[in-house]
C-alpha cells in the first residue's frame, strides 16, 4: 500500500517535471521566434525604409477582415441577449 503511494508520488513528481520543462523550452522557443523577428524587420528597414510600418498596416487591415468574415460565419443564436452574440 505504502509502495503504491510512493510510486503514485514519484510519477506525479516526474510528470510535473516534464510539465515544466515544456514550459521552459515553450517559452525558450518563443523568445528566440521574437528575436528572429526583431533581426528581420530590422535588416527590411536598412533595406526598405518604412517596410515594418507598412506590413503592420497589411497585417492589421488582414485581421479586421480575418474578423469581420468569422463574426459573419458565425451562426446566430438568438437564445443569447445581444451583447454576448
Amino acid at each position: 500500500m505504502i509502495k503504491d503511494e510512493n510510486q503514485q508520488t514519484a510519477e506525479k513528481g516526474s510528470l510535473m517535471d516534464q510539465l515544466n520543462s515544456l514550459k521552459r523550452e515553450d517559452e525558450m522557443l518563443y523568445n528566440i521566434l521574437a528575436v528572429d523577428i526583431w533581426a528581420l524587420a530590422k535588416t527590411m528597414d536598412e533595406f526598405q525604409p518604412g517596410f515594418w510600418a507598412a506590413f503592420m498596416k497589411n497585417r492589421d487591415r488582414a485581421l479586421k477582415r480575418f474578423i469581420d468574415e468569422v463574426i459573419k460565419s458565425k451562426p446566430v443564436d438568438v437564445k443569447r441577449p445581444p451583447f454576448l452574440r
